[in-house]
């Protein structure tokens, strides 16, 4: 079993379909529209359209599990994200990354080690997940680590398909 078959919804509801990702890379990032760091989502759209036909995509997973900072329904962080940032990448319903509810998606990815060793909770809104095509979890980064760095980039383009 691999990410790609952990069943999770849309947030315009029905299920995302992350099979239907698979042989593709996935940046998996926990959102939220009322964070200091909410200004990554244009850079999270600039990563996902650059790099589209090479076979990235990027999957945004509303939580409200810090601060409340993602407070609104689906329909809500849907327009936030469409008006602000003109997000076309898809988006999971909200979801906890972290506690007893913790979604099975990040169950998947926790263990995962960031470039500082940090491993289990996610520790804040805008961490990021890169899936390989294969399924395997390839690399983990905090939220600071920004979209368009470097470090991220040059994992991204590790995993990419041939």
């Amino acid at each position: 079993m691999t990410v790609f078959d952990i069943e999770i919804d849309a947030l315009a509801g029905g299920p995302a379909d992350l099979a239907g990702h698979r042989g593709r890379a996935l940046l998996v990032v926990n959102v939220a529209s009322r964070c200091g760091l909410t200004p990554q989502y244009a850079d999270l759209q600039a990563l996902a359209t650059e790099y589209a036909d090479r076979g990235l995509v990027v999957l945004g997973v509303p939580c409200n599990q810090f601060a409340g900072q993602e407070p609104g329904t689906a329909a809500e962080i849907g327009e936030f994200c469409q008006v602000n940032y003109g997000v076309t990448f898809p988006l999971t319903e909200k979801v906890d990354v972290n506690g007893p509810a913790r979604h099975p998606l990040y169950a998947a990815l926790v263990d995962t080690p960031d470039t500082e060793g940090h491993t289990g909770d996610v520790r804040w809104n805008f961490e990021k997940f890169l899936i390989a095509p294969d399924g395997t979890v390839a690399a983990r980064f905090a939220p600071t680590v920004t979209p368009d760095s470097a470090e991220l980039r040059a994992a991204v383009e590790k995993v990419l398909p041939a």
